[in-house]
Protein backbone atom coordinates (compact mmCIF):
# COMPACT_ATOMS: atom_id res chain seq x y z
CA UNK A 1 0.00 0.00 0.00
CA UNK A 2 1.38 3.47 -0.90
CA UNK A 3 2.30 6.22 1.89
CA UNK A 4 -0.32 8.45 -0.14
CA UNK A 5 -3.05 6.16 -0.62
CA UNK A 6 -2.88 6.28 3.56
CA UNK A 7 -2.48 9.73 4.31
CA UNK A 8 -5.61 10.48 2.13
CA UNK A 9 -7.30 7.63 4.10
CA UNK A 10 -6.30 9.40 7.16
CA UNK A 11 -7.00 12.48 6.39
CA UNK A 12 -10.84 11.88 4.98
CA UNK A 13 -11.55 9.86 8.34
CA UNK A 14 -10.33 13.35 10.21
CA UNK A 15 -12.25 15.53 8.31
CA UNK A 16 -15.29 13.60 8.58
CA UNK A 17 -14.48 13.48 12.60
CA UNK A 18 -13.91 17.26 12.65
CA UNK A 19 -17.46 17.74 10.84
CA UNK A 20 -18.94 15.38 12.99
CA UNK A 21 -17.51 16.89 16.08
CA UNK A 22 -18.00 20.29 15.27
CA UNK A 23 -21.78 19.80 14.51
CA UNK A 24 -22.31 17.72 17.75
CA UNK A 25 -21.06 21.04 19.62
CA UNK A 26 -23.33 23.29 17.80
CA UNK A 27 -26.53 21.16 18.49
CA UNK A 28 -25.49 20.85 22.06
CA UNK A 29 -25.45 24.50 22.13
CA UNK A 30 -28.23 25.41 20.04
CA UNK A 31 -30.80 22.61 21.66
CA UNK A 32 -29.89 22.86 25.45
CA UNK A 33 -32.72 22.00 27.56
CA UNK A 34 -32.18 24.10 30.82
CA UNK A 35 -33.99 22.33 33.46
CA UNK A 36 -36.13 23.78 36.69
CA UNK A 37 -33.82 23.87 39.54
CA UNK A 38 -36.45 23.03 42.29
CA UNK A 39 -36.53 19.67 41.16
CA UNK A 40 -33.26 18.74 41.89
CA UNK A 41 -33.98 20.38 45.51
CA UNK A 42 -37.29 18.85 46.11
CA UNK A 43 -35.11 15.60 44.51
CA UNK A 44 -33.12 15.95 47.46
CA UNK A 45 -35.56 16.16 49.90
CA UNK A 46 -36.94 12.61 48.83
CA UNK A 47 -35.76 9.52 50.71
CA UNK A 48 -33.90 8.73 46.95
CA UNK A 49 -34.26 4.95 47.34
CA UNK A 50 -35.77 5.35 43.10
CA UNK A 51 -37.91 2.04 44.29
CA UNK A 52 -40.96 3.25 42.34
CA UNK A 53 -43.51 2.33 44.56
CA UNK A 54 -45.16 5.88 44.41
CA UNK A 55 -46.02 4.80 40.69
CA UNK A 56 -43.24 7.05 39.49
CA UNK A 57 -39.65 5.56 37.74
CA UNK A 58 -37.86 7.12 40.43
CA UNK A 59 -37.72 10.16 42.44
CA UNK A 60 -36.15 12.71 40.00
CA UNK A 61 -39.11 12.27 38.10
CA UNK A 62 -41.81 12.47 41.02
CA UNK A 63 -40.04 15.61 42.13
CA UNK A 64 -40.65 16.58 38.80
CA UNK A 65 -44.23 15.94 39.43
CA UNK A 66 -44.16 17.91 42.74
CA UNK A 67 -42.76 20.84 41.10
CA UNK A 68 -45.11 20.97 37.92
CA UNK A 69 -47.73 20.60 40.30
CA UNK A 70 -49.29 17.37 38.82
CA UNK A 71 -48.58 15.57 42.23
CA UNK A 72 -50.36 17.00 44.93
CA UNK A 73 -50.03 13.74 47.65
CA UNK A 74 -46.48 13.47 48.97
CA UNK A 75 -47.93 10.35 50.91
CA UNK A 76 -47.18 8.35 47.50
CA UNK A 77 -43.43 8.32 48.79
CA UNK A 78 -44.16 4.78 50.67
CA UNK A 79 -40.43 4.88 52.21
CA UNK A 80 -41.27 8.61 52.83
CA UNK A 81 -44.04 7.59 54.76
CA UNK A 82 -42.22 6.03 57.66
CA UNK A 83 -39.58 9.18 57.68
CA UNK A 84 -43.04 11.71 57.97
CA UNK A 85 -40.08 14.48 56.68
CA UNK A 86 -42.30 16.21 53.93
CA UNK A 87 -42.78 19.09 55.99
CA UNK A 88 -39.35 20.64 54.51
CA UNK A 89 -40.94 19.86 50.65
CA UNK A 90 -44.09 21.70 51.45
CA UNK A 91 -42.11 24.54 52.82
CA UNK A 92 -39.72 24.83 49.94
CA UNK A 93 -42.42 24.50 47.30
CA UNK A 94 -44.35 27.38 49.83
CA UNK A 95 -41.34 29.46 49.53
CA UNK A 96 -40.72 28.76 45.44
CA UNK A 97 -43.41 29.18 43.26
CA UNK A 98 -43.51 29.31 39.39
CA UNK A 99 -41.93 32.06 37.27
CA UNK A 100 -45.42 33.59 37.65
CA UNK A 101 -46.05 33.60 40.62
CA UNK A 102 -48.32 30.07 41.11
CA UNK A 103 -47.57 28.21 43.92
CA UNK A 104 -48.27 24.16 43.44
CA UNK A 105 -47.85 23.70 47.40
CA UNK A 106 -48.48 19.39 47.76
CA UNK A 107 -50.07 17.92 50.82
CA UNK A 108 -49.06 14.95 52.74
Amino acid sequence: MEPLTLLWAFLILFGIAAILGIGLALAAKFFYVKEDERIGAVEGMLPNYNCGSCGYAGCHEMAEHIVKGDEKKLSKCKPGKKDKNFDPIIAYMTAHPDEDGTPHIPTI
